[in-house]
């Protein structure tokens, strides 16, 4: 479908067609590049139209499964946005740096959440009186660290169905360990990136807050409008009591 003029203006206000430099080109992305201006990549932004479309149409699909995603973002100009949109679908979030084994030793991952979920039971229901001060601020100390770590996938339910990432030339270890463990990736990338195990890649610039906003803003839109499309769950059956 070919983009209509207020679809492009709309990525080129953004600044989507802005890629790396020339010299940082990654071969995976050569049929997307427009051309070049002060040694900087210009990217085809038609076929960026494209690509968030078919992305869009992909998370639309995901949300009327109900299939879990995660969001991807730990780079400075990613955090905050990552974070609030995730947050705004419901969806688990990574916004401050990969922990190595989240997808590939994910039972480790699981103890280090339930740690965080206990210790935060403990403190809201008063357990931590049976501590000493001492001991009571240092187990405040790591809840404070757990929850900057881990606070954003506390709800994911085993491995995601699919991730969205922004960079990722930065999301190295997230995009090896997503592969191995056959998780497909929804990624805005720069020209200086590998999209060639990307499954739903968004040629783009990576490195700016308002196009990396408008894209993580646009496949949450897209999810959330496949969600409302999702037929009800069904209802959780009830656990028997066991009998004494």
């Amino acid at each position: 479908m070919t983009a209509t003029k207020e679809q492009l203006d709309q990525l080129f206000e953004a600044g989507l067609q802005y890629g790396a430099h020339r010299s940082k080109r990654h071969p995976s992305v050569r049929d997307f590049i427009f051309g070049s201006k002060n040694n900087a990549e210009i990217i085809d932004l038609e076929k960026t139209a494209s690509m968030l479309e078919s992305a869009e149409e992909y998370m639309h699909e995901l949300g009327k499964a109900r299939k879990q995603v995660l969001f991807i973002g730990n780079k400075n100009e990613a955090r905050k946005i990552v974070r609030e949109v995730a947050q705004s679908i419901k969806m688990p979030w990574v916004a401050l740096r990969w922990i190595g084994g989240t997808f590939t030793n994910n039972s480790e991952i699981k103890k280090r959440v339930d740690r965080l979920l206990d210790l935060k039971q403990q403190e809201t229901s008063g357990g931590f009186g049976k501590y000493t001060k001492r001991e009571r601020t240092l187990l405040g100390k790591e809840i404070e660290d757990l929850e900057r770590v881990f606070g954003g996938i506390v709800d994911m339910d085993g491995l995601p169905k699919a991730v969205v990432m922004v960079d990722p030339g930065a999301e190295e270890l997230a995009v090896a360990e997503a592969k191995k463990s056959n998780i497909p990736m929804v990624a805005l990338a720069s020209s200086d990136c590998d999209i060639s195990m990307i499954k739903k890649p968004i040629v783009g610039n990576d490195k700016n807050v308002t196009s990396i906003r408008l894209v993580m803003e646009r496949l949450a839109k897209a999810y959330e409008a496949g969600l409302k499309e999702a037929p009800a769950p069904a209802p959780k059956k009830e656990e028997k009591s066991a009998s004494k």
